[in-house]
């Protein structure tokens, strides 16, 4: 989507509330399946959460009992071997997890890791990830973090000419 902003008349393109541009179709296809399957499961979920290292989550969950899931999102072995971020995101969540598709050799991915298989419509837990609780400080910070997230891509969306106005009533 763009959009002309007023004062200037230039067209800029909006952030899509799901993609940045650097996801594949395959991604978001194993996003959909894996965030379904989450949703299921009680938890609400974000697509691109900046976290306060700087790191990107594919996928953070927030589950009813404020427990935090990190997906890193696995569209191809080349994608698995050029990524090895992924051992941060355990500082920001209770259990981290792969997901892929069904191309994808299973064994590639680390034992010490949840993962799941998605088809792009659903989705299945292969192996349940290990839980380690983060410290009360950090949840709050990363579910304050995310609700941010959150309460910002709702307002975009139904208001995506607020992020350019700079005038007072």
């Amino acid at each position: 989507m763009s959009l002309t902003v007023p004062s200037s008349g230039n067209r800029i393109a909006l952030d899509d509330p799901l993609t940045d541009g650097r996801q594949s179709e395959t991604a978001l296809k194993v996003w959909r399946g894996t965030a379904r399957l989450l949703r299921l499961q009680g938890f609400v979920c974000l697509p691109e959460l900046t976290l306060a290292s700087g790191r990107r989550a594919d996928l953070i969950a927030l589950g009813q009992k404020q427990e935090l899931v990190i997906v890193e999102v696995k569209s191809s072995i080349a994608d698995f071997r050029a990524d090895g971020k992924w051992p941060d995101y355990r500082a920001h969540c209770d259990r981290l997890y792969f997901a892929t598709h069904p191309d994808v050799p299973q064994e590639i991915f680390p034992e010490d890791a949840g993962l799941i298989l998605s088809d792009g419509f659903s989705a299945d837990i292969l192996r349940e990830a290990p839980s380690h609780p983060l410290p009360a400080a950090t949840r709050k910070a990363v579910t304050l973090r995310f609700a941010r997230h959150a309460a910002q891509r709702l307002h975009d969306l139904i208001d995506p000419d607020a992020r350019f106005h700079t005038g007072s009533v």
